[in-house]
């Protein structure tokens, strides 16, 4: 079935203060109302629907901060980076992850070798990338979906339970003899990243830009449930099954974000390190059915499908959020909002005006 890729067809307008910028790296919808978050926050933004201004196809703006720490007891302090880098919308809920991963300082044209190369050797861990939480939407007097602490019908936000070194799920991974020997590495390094997140009833799906292993990409299945003031990671199985994964061949490249459509997964797939090179769509098909049936620790998906390819630039305009229209906003055919990191000239207008795509499948 061929697929139309539709350039610079949804305009997002933010505000000079918006938390979130240019550096998207997750979407979401509420009905028209799109939620957007930004690798270098703490917190999302909520875009309301306008009327186009000019050729694009949809327009989004007025734009509204929803600082994280407003929401959760957060594990880090409230001025540090969440990483937020995965985001879906289920059962009245906005889920979030952030990388969980390490960085790497990086060096700076205006220091010397010795200060560079003391920079290169420095890693860091910003506690609010180990995040994992679910967020309650309610309506505000206007009908506007706003996140809230508690809703009225005893929605909480939750996050899952940790501190800023560790949370559950990396404590489970801790001596993992896949990822284990990963977690004490950089995530742009090909150490452990998670920057892909679809949610199913309680069990959750992560996708992992790295590591990569022999060519191997890796999806993570867990499953949640609220104990106390937090979350907790729930028995997958009468097993007691804490973790499943899930090896990809997604032709050596890592997870960037992940979207049920129906029974289908799709796959937003670049490189894992700090590369210039193909950024694809990939289809996993019925996998929603073959995954609630699956009871595999580890299982191997060799074979999917390429839905698309596309457009990158040299240290711009890389595809890191994928998510598909609601249908009133679709004209009724299958339709995905694509947004990027580091947008181009090309994306951009003004200080504070960046440009998505719009992919149809005709």
């Amino acid at each position: 079935m061929p697929n139309t890729r539709i350039a610079n067809a949804v305009r997002l307008e933010f505000a000079p203060a918006s938390l979130v910028q240019s550096n998207l790296s997750g979407a979401a919808f509420t009905d028209d109302w799109l939620w957007v978050a930004g690798d270098e926050a703490c917190g999302l933004d909520r875009l309301r629907r306008l009327a186009p201004v000019g050729s694009e196809a949809l327009r989004f703006g007025e734009v509204r901060d929803f600082p994280l720490a407003d929401l959760l007891d957060l594990p880090g302090a409230p001025e540090e980076e969440a990483d937020l880098e995965g985001m879906a919308v289920a059962d009245g809920y906005l889920w979030v992850v952030g990388s969980h991963g390490l960085k790497r300082k990086n060096t700076k044209p205006d220091r010397d070798h010795a200060d560079n190369a003391k920079r290169l050797a420095k890693l860091v861990l910003d506690g609010n990338r180990r995040l994992l939480a679910r967020l309650p939407i309610e309506a505000d007097a206007s009908g506007a979906p706003c996140l809230v602490q508690q809703a009225q019908d005893g929605r909480r936000a939750l996050r899952l339970k940790g501190d800023s070194q560790a949370n559950l799920l990396t404590r489970a991974l801790a001596d993992d003899p896949h990822f284990g020997p990963y977690m004490a590495i950089p995530g742009k390094d090909n150490g452990f990243d998670i920057e892909g997140l679809a949610v199913d009833g309680s069990r959750l799906l992560l996708g992992l830009r790295g590591p990569v292993l022999r060519g191997w990409t890796a999806l993570l299945e867990i499953a949640v449930e609220a104990h106390g003031d937090h979350l907790r990671l729930a028995r997958l199985d009468d097993k007691g099954t804490l973790l499943r994964k899930h090896f990809l061949q997604l032709d050596g490249l890592g997870i960037r974000d992940l979207h049920f459509q129906g029974d289908d997964l799709y796959i937003l797939a670049g490189p894992t390190m700090v590369l210039n090179g193909e950024i694809r769509v990939f289809k996993w098909a019925a996998a929603r059915p073959l995954l609630a049936a699956n009871r595999e620790p580890v299982r191997f998906e060799p074979t999917l499908t390429e839905a698309v390819t596309l457009p990158h630039g040299r240290g711009t305009n890389r595809a890191e959020a994928i998510c598909q229209l609601p249908a009133a906003l679709s004209g009724g055919k299958a339709s995905w909002l694509v947004l990027y990191d580091a947008p181009g000239a090309n994306r951009k207008e003004g200080e504070h005006t960046v440009f998505g795509d719009l992919l149809r499948r005709d």
